[in-house]
C-alpha cells in the first residue's frame, strides 16, 4: 500500500558549485517510519539509509538516525549542529510526519503522543530547532524534507492548520525544495524508496549537474512516475552555484553503459544495455556484438595494468551514479579486492533484486510508456510491451489494486491492455485513470480521439483533454498543443501561445521542446539567431542528442554566433559518443560540409585522447575515422573535452 507522508515539504538549502570535495560537508539525516499513535510509514527508514550512503560517498561527514524518539532527535541535532557550524556545506534530510500549526512546522518523532493542541510542542519538534542550528554555518544550507501535506492525526479529532508545512526561512543562500507542490501529497512510494527520493539518488551522482538542474531531473521523474499526481517543488534564495559531483561534465548513464560494454568487450554488459535501452543510440552495435559473441569469435581486448584500472575506476562511476544492480555486482566479480568493494556491497544492500520488486515495480518497468522514462526506469516501446503484455497486465492489475490513490497504475495497466488487443477495455482504464488526474492517461486518451481509435473520432475532444494535460504539467501535451496551434488547421493559429507552451515545457525539462525553440531561433521566428545555440547545446545535454549536431553546425559556420571551430569540435565529439551514429557518419562521409579548421580541431582532439596520429591537417583519412570509431565505442574521454 502506497502511503502518504504527512508533511509535503521538501526544504532544501544547498550550496555552491566551486566547492572542491574537499571541503566540508555535513549532513543531517533522519528517518522515522515505526510510528506510537500514527499511521506509519514504510519507506522513510530505507530513504534515510541509501541517502546517507549516496552523501558519504559525495564526501559528507553523515550524522544518520531511523526511528528517533523526542529526544532522540534533538540530541542528534545538537551533536550535527556542533560539527556544521563551520561546514562549508551543511544539509538537512528528514523523512516522516509533520504539520504546521499558525505558520509554524513541525516534526513528529516516533513516540510522540498527541491528543490535543497543548500537547504539540513537548511532543513534537520546531522545525526551527534545526535551522538555527544549520544558521550558524556561513556556508550554504541544504534541507530535504520528503513527505506529505496532509494531517496525519485525521480520525483523531485533532485539527493542525494549514496545509502541509509553512515556507521557513528568509536569508540568502537556501533553497527550500518540497517533495510535492502545496496542496498535495507526496506518496511513501510503492517500493524500497518514495518517488521523490528515488529520484534524487537517481540523479545526485551527475557530474557537473547545478542544484538546479538536479531538481529538475528530479521533478521530472517523480512526475512520471506518479502520472502527475506529484510534482515536487522549491523556492531558492542561493547566490552561488552548487553540484554534488564537481567532476567534468560527461555523458549519459546510456552512452557510458555502451562505452564501459565496449570497453570491457563483455557479453553479459551489452545485454544490459539491450535490456536497459531496448531503443538506445548504440544498440545496432550491441546487436552486432552480440551476433558475433553468438558465432563463437573470440571478441576479448588485450589491456594494460593502467587500462584496467581506468576501467575499474569508469565502472565504479557509473554503477555509482546508475544504481544498477548488475553494474555493482559485474564490478565486485571482476574486482572483488576493488578500491570500491566495500562501497558496492553498502549500494548492493539497498537494492532489490529483480524477483524481489513489488506489483508496483514489474509494472513500471513493463508498461512504462518511453516518453515518461525516469534515471530509474527505461521507457518501454509497444512493440515489446506486446511480448509481454499478460505478465504486465497481472502486476498492473494488482499494483492498481494495492494503491487505489495513485491512478497512474491504472493507466499503466489501460497500455498493458492496449497492447494485448483489448481496445475497448483500454479506453475505460485511460478514461478512469484520466478523471482521477493522470496526465499520461489524459495524453493517450487524447491521441485514441485524434485516431478515431477505440472511440469516436473527436478534435474537439484530444484538444480539451491536450489542455488538461499541458495545465497538469505533462510536457508532451505541450508540445502537441504548440505543434497545433502553429498550424492552426484545428484551432486559429497562436504563435505566442504556441512558443509560450514551448518554453514551458523547455523550463520543465523537455529537451524536445527545448530543441524546438532553437529551430524557432535559429530560424528568426521565435527570439534571435544568437540564442539558437544556448537552446541546442541545452537540448543535447538533457537528452536530445541532435543538438550537439545543430549547435555543432551554427559554432562551424559562424550561423548567428562568433566561429569557434574549437567548441564546434566538442560538440561533435559529444555528439559523435551519445548519438546513434549521425555525427561519426556526416564526419566520415560528408566531411566536405565543415571546414578544414573544424576538422583540424577535432583531429587534435582525438590525438590528444590518443586515437589519431596522423597529421593535423583537416583532411579526413583512414586513420580519422578509425579514431573516430575508437572514440565512439569505448574511448570517450571527457577530460579531453573540459575547456581550459
Amino acid at each position: 500500500m502506497a502511503l502518504k507522508r504527512c508533511f509535503a515539504a521538501l526544504f532544501l538549502m544547498l550550496f555552491s558549485a566551486t566547492i572542491a570535495l574537499a571541503d566540508k560537508r555535513v549532513a543531517l539525516i533522519i528517518g522515522n517510519s515505526d510510528y506510537v499513535s500514527v499511521s506509519p510509514l514504510d519507506n522513510p527508514i530505507n530513504d534515510a539509509s541509501d541517502l546517507a550512503i549516496a552523501l558519504e560517498g559525495l564526501g559528507f561527514e553523515v550524522f544518520l538516525g531511523t526511528d528517533l524518539t523526542r529526544d532522540e532527535m534533538l540530541s542528534l541535532a545538537e551533536s550535527y549542529g556542533t560539527t556544521a557550524a563551520d561546514s562549508d556545506v551543511s544539509l538537512l534530510f528528514y523523512a516522516g510526519h509533520g504539520f504546521q500549526v499558525n505558520g509554524r512546522n513541525y516534526l513528529v518523532p516516533v513516540d510522540a503522543q498527541i491528543t490535543k493542541p497543548e500537547d504539540i510542542p513537548e511532543q513534537t519538534i520546531q522545525m526551527e530547532e534545526f535551522v538555527n542550528r544549520m544558521e550558524r554555518s556561513d556556508g550554504i544550507r541544504l534541507v530535504f524534507l520528503d513527505a506529505c501535506r496532509d494531517n496525519p492525526f485525521e480520525g483523531t479529532g485533532l485539527e493542525v492548520g494549514g496545509e502541509g508545512l509553512a515556507r521557513v526561512g528568509s536569508a540568502a543562500d537556501f533553497m527550500f525544495a518540497y517533495a510535492t507542490q502545496p496542496d498535495n501529497v507526496a506518496y511513501d512510494g510503492t517500493g524500497r524508496n518514495s518517488f521523490f527520493t528515488e529520484a534524487l539518488l537517481s540523479h545526485i551522482y551527475t557530474p557537473g549537474q547545478d542544484i538546479s538542474d538536479l531538481m529538475i531531473s528530479v521533478r521530472k521523474d517523480v512526475l512520471a512516475s506518479t502520472g502527475g499526481r506529484q510534482i515536487p517543488w522549491d523556492n531558492s534564495s542561493l547566490t552561488r552555484q552548487f553540484r554534488f559531483d564537481n567532476s567534468p561534465v560527461t555523458a549519459s548513464e546510456e552512452t557510458l553503459l555502451w562505452q564501459v560494454a565496449a570497453n570491457a568487450q563483455d557479453a553479459s554488459l551489452m545485454q544490459l544495455y539491450m535490456d536497459r535501452y531496448p531503443q538506445g543510440a548504440h544498440v545496432n552495435e550491441v546487436v552486432a556484438f552480440l551476433d558475433r559473441a553468438g558465432q563463437g569469435q573470440t571478441l576479448t581486448r588485450a589491456v594494460t595494468v593502467e587500462d584496467a584500472d581506468e576501467q575499474a575506476e569508469r565502472l565504479w562511476k557509473l554503477a555509482q551514479r546508475s544504481r544498477m544492480r548488475p553494474l555493482l555486482e559485474f564490478y565486485l566479480e571482476q574486482y572483488p579486492d576493488g578500491a570500491h568493494a566495500a562501497q558496492a556491497q553498502r549500494l548492493i544492500a539497498s537494492i532489490p533484486r529483480p524477483e524481489d520488486s513489488t506489483p508496483g515495480g514489474i509494472c513500471e518497468r513493463l508498461a512504462t510508456h518511453p516518453r515518461d522514462r525516469t534515471a530509474s526506469i527505461p521507457g518501454v516501446p509497444f512493440s515489446r510491451l506486446q511480448e509481454n503484455a499478460l505478465t504486465a497486465i497481472q502486476a498492473c492489475s494488482a499494483a492498481a489494486a494495492q494503491t487505489p490513490d495513485l491512478s497512474h497504475y491504472v493507466a499503466l495497466l489501460a497500455r498493458a491492455t492496449i497492447a494485448a488487443g483489448d481496445v475497448d477495455r483500454a479506453v475505460t482504464l485511460y478514461k478512469q485513470a484520466a478523471e482521477a488526474g493522470d496526465l499520461r492517461a489524459m495524453v493517450s486518451l487524447a491521441q485514441l480521439h485524434e485516431g478515431g481509435t477505440g472511440v469516436p473520432q473527436d478534435l474537439a475532444a484530444a484538444l480539451s483533454l491536450y489542455e488538461q494535460a499541458a495545465q497538469g504539467g505533462s510536457f508532451d501535451a505541450m508540445i502537441n498543443l504548440a505543434v497545433t496551434l502553429f498550424e492552426g488547421q484545428i484551432v486559429p493559429k497562436d504563435e505566442a501561445r504556441a512558443i509560450a507552451l514551448l518554453q514551458q515545457a523547455a523550463d520543465g525539462g523537455s529537451a524536445k521542446a527545448t530543441f524546438n525553440l532553437g529551430v524557432l531561433a535559429q530560424d528568426g521566428i521565435a527570439g534571435t539567431p544568437d540564442q539558437a545555440l544556448g537552446y541546442f547545446q541545452r537540448a543535447a545535454r538533457e537528452g536530445e542528442y541532435q543538438g550537439y549536431l545543430a549547435a555543432a553546425i551554427l559554432l562551424d559556420e559562424g550561423r548567428g554566433v562568433p566561429r569557434d571551430p574549437l567548441e564546434a569540435a566538442r560538440m561533435l565529439l559529444r555528439g559523435a559518443a551519445e548519438d546513434d551514429g549521425a555525427i561519426v557518419n556526416q564526419l566520415s562521409l560528408a566531411s566536405d560540409q565543415w571546414t578544414r579548421e573544424t576538422l583540424m580541431e577535432v583531429q587534435k582532439l582525438l590525438q590528444k585522447a590518443g586515437y589519431y596520429n596522423s597529421t593535423i591537417d583537416g583532411v579526413p583519412g583512414p586513420n580519422f575515422i578509425s579514431a573516430l570509431q575508437q572514440w565512439r565505442s569505448g574511448g570517450f574521454d571527457p577530460i579531453i573535452l573540459a575547456a581550459n
